[in-house]
């Protein structure tokens, strides 16, 4: 075992459904302009800190693919992409708007929608794919695109103690295994989008 077993989580960086407030779910929305930007500037920020990643992987869904694209082109990084690591299914939820949601199916309808995957189906996947990679990929350091629902049911999965409540877009969450534990070493931070 060579160093310590690191993954950088990321999510995704915006859409234009993220900016009219529309669940995407597993629905296929293209990264936006200022999505492509975001990745951009994260990749910048890693290529100036002494952290050496040795890869990427990602979701399959277009959002979380040219984010992780970018951001592998800009580091030279190799990159491989995971069906596991999709964003959960919202059901009949996707494409709609908090307030169509609400109108719907009353303020809990996180509970009610129908066809949506629940935490524990996401929970499990996810952790599968961790178990998995992590067991091919010993003391190495991956960043890991993925998607904010998805990325807030691992960080409790993993029993991390993080504050869940609102992963950003493009935001880093570094966490470190550590005697069979996830530590986090930095959570949500999205300094890099600080416009100067």
């Amino acid at each position: 075992m060579s160093g310590m077993m690191k993954l950088g989580w990321v999510r995704h960086g915006v859409t234009a459904w993220n900016q009219s407030g529309r669940i995407q779910g597993t629905t296929d929305i293209p990264l936006s302009a200022e999505g492509e930007r975001q990745a951009l500037l994260l990749a910048d920020r890693l290529r100036r800190e002494p952290a050496v990643w040795d890869g990427i992987a990602c979701s399959d869904l277009m959002r979380a693919r040219r984010t992780a694209e970018l951001i592998a082109e800009r580091l030279g990084l190799p990159l491989v992409s995971d069906v596991r690591l999709r964003e959960r299914s919202f059901g009949e939820a996707e494409g709609t708007t908090e307030d169509e949601r609400v109108a719907r199916w009353g303020a809990d309808w996180r509970g009610r929608v129908p066809g949506q995957e629940s935490d524990v189906q996401v929970r499990a996947r996810g952790m599968v794919f961790v178990e998995e990679f992590t067991a091919h990929h010993p003391g190495e350091s991956w960043l890991i695109v993925t998607h904010g629902s998805f990325l807030a049911q691992m960080l409790h999965a993993l029993e991390t103690g993080v504050d869940d409540s609102r992963i950003a877009n493009l935001s880093l969450t570094i966490l470190e295994r550590e005697g069979g534990r996830w530590l986090p070493r930095l959570h949500n931070c999205t300094a890099h989008l600080a416009t100067i």
